[in-house]
């Protein structure tokens, strides 16, 4: 039972880990990268629709991203998108494609972008901590309920939160990678 409750934990937070991952890559650097864009939405027959389901995504060059879309009528949708997202950068529509040129971060921006990362980071290692409350719950009712004793739950809760401190690590080996991208100039 112990056994079940841990890998479901597990399970919980490595997808927690995953979807910081995922943030953490649309976060702008000084290197141009597909994820800054690849999920932004667009305006796509009264649908929102995540731009890599409509467009291929290249970098031709390090500051360069070119985004060609399979259907040339969303090109408007596109930039109009592009434009009132929060990245701050401007399209260049030629007609066929829309190029987007990434300016060096100003020190400003970089210390903008660190101060976003340390509040993801910090929303992940809040939902590592209630995946672990949850389970230790989940033991403490078995414990009341006589389905285990007290010496597994007191194993159990050693292991959960052995599990838990594995991930927090994790989450703060990330940000420091991620803090170390955007400050490098």
């Amino acid at each position: 039972m112990i056994k079940d409750i841990l890998n479901d934990a597990e399970h919980r937070m490595r997808s927690a880990i995953q979807v910081l991952h995922d943030d953490l890559a649309a976060i702008r650097t000084g290197r141009a990268s597909p994820a800054l864009v690849e999920k932004l939405p667009i305006e796509y027959y009264g649908t929102l629709t995540p731009l890599m389901q409509l467009a291929s995504i290249s970098v031709p060059e390090p500051r360069t991203l070119m985004i060609k879309p399979f259907d040339t009528s969303t090109l408007k949708a596109i930039e109009k998108a592009i434009q009132s997202s929060d990245l701050g950068l401007n399209p260049n529509n030629d007609g066929k494609v829309i190029h987007l040129n990434l300016p060096p971060l100003t020190e400003e921006r970089r210390r903008d972008l660190v101060k976003h990362v340390h509040h993801r980071l910090e929303e992940a290692r809040i939902a590592v901590r209630n995946i672990r409350r949850d389970s230790q719950n989940d033991m403490r009712d078995f414990e009341k309920e006589k389905l285990i004793s007290e010496d597994e739950l007191k194993r159990g809760e050693e292991d959960l939160q052995k599990l838990t401190d594995k991930y927090i690590e994790e989450i703060a080996q990330q940000g420091k990678t991620k803090e170390a991208e955007i400050m490098e100039v």
